[in-house]
């Protein structure tokens, strides 16, 4: 069980799209250099040779991009987990059982994004509960005793992390209030055996 907090969801950008999560861009406008104005003289051009933006059609050369639906953003984000976690795991390690639950899913695109959504929540916590990532990127059973480190940070920043996860799908109205409040008592709060008074202290909250 390694906790680097942000992995599951930096997986899946369709994903992150579908609940319109923006990311801070790392190059701002502000921090590029512009030395290169005092240091080289623009080339100059005749009247005649000058071009406007207006001469060219860009619209008619540059058709929109298609939008995705949330229901085909979530499909996507299904595969793509799907794809890493199955290359990830190999032959020699054994699946959970949520990840052919959520293959079964896909074999029918008529399923409903919820229960998509659902399956992609408790695939996440159970990846990152059940296993370890290698540096190669390859998954391999964990070892980690959770209740011996409930006082690492790093435990705590991952459940944290997974818990407000389940309520970023609440609020985006892709899971209901029993769907959450279920998964999270019994894949994260059960693991720590602790009671739900007393993983939200722990928490923080």
């Amino acid at each position: 069980m390694k906790f680097s907090v942000a992995a599951s969801l930096l997986l899946f950008p369709s994903m992150m799209d579908a609940y319109q999560v923006s990311l801070p861009t790392s190059i701002t406008a502000s921090k590029m250099s512009s030395s290169w104005r005092s240091t080289t003289t623009p080339p100059q051009y005749s009247r005649q040779s000058q071009l406007k933006m207006s001469d060219f059609d860009f619209p008619s050369a540059m058709p929109e991009k298609p939008q995705q639906s949330v229901e085909e953003k979530l499909q996507q984000s299904a595969d793509d987990f799907i794809t890493s976690m199955t290359a990830a795991l190999g032959d020699d390690v054994e699946a959970p059982p949520e990840l052919e639950e959520l293959k079964k899913l896909r074999e029918n695109d008529s399923t409903e994004a919820s229960t998509l959504a659902l399956k992609i929540y408790e695939l996440m916590i159970e990846r990152g509960m059940r296993y370890d990532e290698n540096t190669d990127g390859s998954l391999t059973p964990t070892q980690f005793v959770i209740q011996d480190n409930l006082d690492v940070k790093e435990v705590q920043d991952e459940f944290g992390y997974l818990y407000k996860y389940g309520m970023m799908l609440l609020s985006k109205g892709l899971l209901t209030e029993e769907q959450v409040k279920t998964t999270v008592v019994d894949r994260l709060i059960a693991r720590t055996g602790k009671t739900p008074e007393e993983f939200d202290a722990w928490l923080g909250y």
